[in-house]
């Protein structure tokens, strides 16, 4: 629920987990990319949304830049489970789990309590076209007030903890809050965001391999960070990752194949151990979702997602971002490399 009226009490500083070494860092030559980054997939796929509420989820959607449909879908699935007339034990009310002190401030009024989508005069938490709209108005406004400790795809991940614990708890700590109830919420939804997504890719890899590409993609842009990101999306990384959000390339792997498989195959955390995972497949025999280790220092420290066409998607290494590379490179081909098939 929304936090400006509420505050979780008592919240413990959780201990970050030591990441285990020989996170890739690939200290190559410039590479082209096959593409400008592209950010984050903003299309709903309306198959997951109750069919009365998905001219509601997409309208919200077009509210700003920052905050999408499947974000919306996602906050409502963990907020009411899409229960228009849900109330929690500390009052909070409809689809999107206003509290009332926050509903009077920012309650929109965009619907008829009949389903119309004309405004009837009264800003009803109840009304599914109004706690939709006034979620969307209320997630724009904490985009602007957390955007400054933003960075790369982390922005997401900033709004939703300030959306469950309030603005204040995360320009206090500067970026997510210690909390353990904020970091839950936020894992959740990120991780449910992929099933409101309806960017798949049109490759021709079968639809696991195509979700792991769809996923992957979205985070094209995301900065590279040494020991950062896992199956709940970027995060800020370690060593001389230390000060940038977003993922290595091991860990954009391990996330990809985490939500294609809606959280059934957690692979390894590096490089060196998912290449030992899966299914062995023969280096042209590749299709889309296919993950290939490179052997770039002596121990498969590298790792990638094919995305057809002769192009693989990556975290590269430390000043770079998630891109689009050609296979076909040298500094690649020059490389030993293990193919390796999920789903």
């Amino acid at each position: 629920m929304p936090a400006t009226a509420l505050r979780v009490a008592g919240g413990v500083a959780a201990g970050l987990l030591a990441m285990l070494v020989g996170l890739s860092v690939v200290a190559a030559a410039e590479e082209e990319e096959a593409g400008a980054p592209v950010g984050l997939v903003t299309t709903l796929d309306s198959r997951s949304v109750p069919p009365e509420y998905v001219a509601w989820v997409e309208r919200a959607g077009r509210e700003c830049a920052e905050v999408s449909a499947p974000l919306i879908a996602a906050q409502i699935e963990a907020e009411s489970g899409w229960n228009a007339t849900a109330k929690s034990h500390a009052g909070a009310q409809g689809l999107s789990q206003f509290l009332p002190g926050t509903w009077k401030t920012w309650g929109v009024d965009a619907a008829g309590r009949d389903g119309s989508s004309e405004p009837d005069g009264t800003a009803d938490p109840f009304t599914p076209g109004d706690a939709i709209m006034t979620q969307a108005r209320y997630d724009c406004w904490l985009a602007k007030k957390v955007a400054p400790l933003g960075k790369g795809g982390d922005l997401t991940r900033l709004i939703l903890a300030a959306y469950n614990a309030g603005p204040g708890a995360v320009q206090e700590f500067g970026g997510l809050p210690p909390y353990p109830e904020t970091q839950s919420y936020v894992t959740r939804i990120i991780t449910a965001m992929t099933g409101y997504s309806g960017d798949m890719a049109d490759e021709e890899g079968g639809p696991f391999g195509n979700r792991v590409v769809a996923y992957a993609k979205k985070w094209l842009g995301t900065p590279y960070a040494w020991g950062g990101g896992g199956p709940e999306g970027p995060s800020r990384g370690f060593a001389q990752g230390a000060n940038t959000v977003g993922f290595d390339c091991s860990s954009l792997v391990q996330a990809a194949v985490y939500h294609a498989s809606g959280g059934r195959t957690l692979l390894p955390r590096t490089s060196q151990a998912q290449v030992t995972a899966g299914k062995s497949v023969d280096r042209d025999a590749l299709r889309p979702g296919d993950v290939i280790g490179f052997d770039l220092h002596g121990s498969f420290d590298h790792i990638g997602i094919y995305v057809g066409n002769g192009q693989f998607i990556h975290a590269p290494k430390t000043g770079d971002v998630v891109k689009i590379s050609r296979l076909g490179d040298s500094y690649y081909t020059s490389r030993p490399q293990k193919v390796r098939r999920f789903g």
